[in-house]
């Protein structure tokens, strides 16, 4: 599909640097054939969907040029050697691992005791580059060897498990299995006993996503045994097959089923999947971080979602999406979703900022007058919203993880990789893109009358999301056009499976299960060590204390003798 794509693109790409191609242009020869009613058989990809993808680029790079002075100043950096890393373990709740607490590392055993071998992995090559930078620097404190906590990691796994069997090391066969269920974990899911991770029976069907298993350990498998062919997206959403999640007796974790402390784990151990996941493809992935941003604490526009949230729980306690936001999404709605090319024609460019100003001034006050908003004004107001967020709604430290997840050599494995990401993004901005991924979805069921399939919604909408301000508006063609195929398959893919993306893998719920149970049996192992002191200060103090008695109060025959 990609190169398809890309030759369909650089098409569109050069009859738009030569003037034969505007947005009030007639489509030209290019797209000639009817582009609603195709067979199976044609382009992957609708022309008419690049065409909408590149007039949409031209619509923010103009609404960008018109809005420039009001843009709010963000910096992002690229992280020095041995700085990635070290953020990388931060974020992956591993800090203590190195800096001034890295000679007392047992806080991490726990965790650490719970990777997969691919996971396990992925850490250490993280705290290998932090140790040699650490000693590059010359720091004051001790830098921990990575086979000393490895080795550490390894000795407490030897160890007896908490349910009495004898666990593997990492490293060993240990990633063949997958533990009994503890049943004193917060999550309350009932155990099962220790089975294979890889059944020797029939394989899965192709089109079914196992969340049991590792992505990063199916990844390898599928290395050691065949390289599974990747299959693209076709424009006609009924070519691309449907991937599903097998039943599960147990039930399936959703985003917000767990307890705040058990997400955060959670959290950690998606970071660290992903991770695994890139390494084993050969795939780099880079976090950046906004380390200077000038943001408005009050309006509506170029406002942070934490700032937007805070402001409307005032008026709605408990929102977790941005009212304006909401209030857009009803207005296009209340014009009908049978609109023909909903989200793909813009607004009038004057009336759209006349009412952006008349929003910051009246929206909180209640008194703008909505009935005046055109629905297609609605939609150009959606979008310029989410552009013009201060940092991207994919989020700054992941943009470039997400637009990386095209290069992934599957779809099962970029569906792998998008779940990762949803889990992993803030709870503000990962509410707020539900909101949007559900509203686009209900559009798309419209596609008979509005004539906007998912690959049209996807064209049009990957770049609201993906351009980030200044980000990829000034990158050369080569990689304009060959972009613009990839954004649009991830934007896709967001929108179709999005109830799968927002599930908790079954393998990392059982993880985080082990760490409660592990952290509970040595919360136990501390209280019973800490009872048994007491009870021992308590009977040497008694035994002091009756000795001091009988020095201090002799009896009656001894006070007789005394005064004899």
């Amino acid at each position: 599909m990609v190169i398809i794509v890309t030759k369909l693109v650089h098409c569109l790409h050069l009859s738009r640097r030569y003037g034969q191609y505007t947005m009030n242009q007639e489509v030209t020869k290019v797209t000639e054939r009817p582009p609603f009613d195709r067979s199976g058989s044609q382009d992957s990809l609708d022309e008419l969907s690049m065409e909408a993808y590149w007039t949409e680029l031209e619509n923010i790079k103009k609404s960008h040029e018109n809005r420039q002075d009001d843009q709010e100043v963000v910096v992002v950096k690229e992280p020095d050697e041995g700085e990635l890393e070290e953020e990388w373990l931060k974020e992956a709740g591993l800090s203590n691992l190195f800096g001034e607490t890295a000679g007392d590392p047992q806080e991490s055993m726990v965790f650490l005791s719970t990777l997969t071998r691919t996971q396990a992995a992925a850490v250490q090559k993280r705290v290998e580059t932090v140790s040699q930078t650490l000693r590059k620097k010359n720091k004051q404190y001790q830098v921990p060897d990575v086979r000393d906590i490895f080795a550490q990691q390894t000795g407490s796994k030897e160890k007896e498990a908490p349910d009495g069997t004898e666990s593997q090391s990492v490293g060993t066969d240990e990633n063949k299995y997958r533990g009994k269920d503890d049943q004193a974990s917060h999550l309350g899911v009932g155990g099962k006993e220790l089975t294979p991770l890889v059944p020797e029976e029939a394989p899965a069907s192709e089109t079914d996503i196992n969340l049991e298993v590792s992505f990063a350990e199916q990844a390898v498998s599928q290395k050691e045994s065949s390289r599974e062919k990747i299959q693209r997206s076709r424009g006609d959403d009924a070519t691309l097959l449907t991937y599903r999640v097998p039943k599960d007796k147990t039930g399936t974790t959703r985003i917000g089923d767990l307890a705040p402390q058990d997400m955060k784990k959670v959290c950690h151990l998606a970071l660290i999947e992903l991770t695994a996941l890139y390494d084993v493809l050969g795939i780099e992935l880079k976090q950046q971080k906004a380390v200077k941003i000038k943001t408005k604490d009050s309006g509506l526009f170029c406002v942070p979602l934490t700032v937007l949230l805070e402001q409307d729980q005032k008026k709605v306690p408990g929102t977790r999406i941005p009212l304006i936001f909401q209030k857009l999404i009803s207005r296009i709605e209340e014009g009908g979703l049978e609109t023909e090319g909903l989200l793909r024609i813009p607004g009038v460019a004057v009336r759209i900022k006349n009412l952006c100003q008349e929003l910051e001034a009246k929206f909180y006050e209640g008194t703008f007058n909505w009935e005046s908003v055109k629905q297609h004004d609605a939609a150009s107001l959606l979008k310029l919203f989410i552009r013009e967020l201060p940092q991207p709604l994919l989020s700054v430290e992941y943009l470039k993880a997400f637009q990386a997840v095209q290069n992934l050599p599957t779809r099962k494995q970029q569906l792998q990789a998008l779940n990762l990401l949803v889990i992993l993004l803030p709870d503000a901005n990962r509410d707020t893109l539900k909101a949007l991924l559900e509203f686009l979805q209900r559009v798309v069921d419209n596609k008979e009358k509005n004539k906007m399939t998912i690959m049209n919604v996807a064209m049009v909408m990957a770049p609201n999301l993906f351009m980030y301000h200044t980000l990829g508006l000034k990158s050369g063609e080569q990689r304009e056009f060959v972009m613009a195929a990839g954004i649009a398959n991830i934007m896709h893919l967001l929108i179709r499976y999005q109830k799968l993306l927002w599930t908790i893998p079954k393998f990392i719920v059982n993880q985080v299960r082990k760490q409660n149970t592990e952290n509970q049996r040595k919360d136990k192992k501390a209280m019973k060590k800490l009872l048994k002191k007491m009870a021992y200060d308590r009977e040497k103090y008694e035994k002091q204390d009756k000795s001091a008695n009988d020095w201090s109060c002799p009896d009656s025959q001894e006070w007789g003798s005394f005064f004899v």
